[in-house]
């Protein structure tokens, strides 16, 4: 599934950053769950569905027009799950000011479409997210 789940991720991000947004929604689910690691500063946990989508996508790019995301490499295959390592950057419209973020992606796919999808400042945050972070770290005591 590996090989599947960094494709899946490829193509909606290789969409995102062309501004495809019926390419993007494409790869998600219509009930899927977004979290970007902003919403947890303004309190909400998700957006949820495909009008969720098209509400994170009006956001993000009136703040920050050109911003745009790498996939680095997969992390973690788990199966109907998996963590992604990505890059964001982009420059505030405001400020100007340029930004640049590896941040890793917790993702749970069915179907070939992303369920659930929510970004995270480190792979054992992902993992965690997941569920297996707490299970993999005691497995080892």
């Amino acid at each position: 599934m590996s090989q599947e789940t960094l494709d899946l991720a490829r193509r909606a991000y290789e969409a995102f950053n062309r501004r495809d947004f019926d390419a993007v929604l494409a790869t998600v689910d219509p009930g899927v769950e977004f979290s970007p690691r902003f919403l947890e500063m303004e309190g909400d946990a998700y957006y949820r569905g495909h009008d969720g989508i098209g509400e994170w996508w009006r956001t993000v790019l009136a703040v920050f027009p050109d911003f745009s995301v790498e996939v680095l490499e997969m992390c973690a295959d788990l199966g109907d799950s998996g963590v992604v390592a990505l890059c964001v950057r982009g420059h505030g419209l405001d400020s100007g000011v340029p930004f640049e973020e590896r941040m890793w992606a917790a993702a749970k796919l069915r179907d070939g479409k992303l369920t659930y999808y929510r970004n995270c400042g480190s792979e054992a945050e992902a993992l965690e997210t997941l569920g297996l972070w707490e299970h993999d770290a005691h497995a080892d005591s």
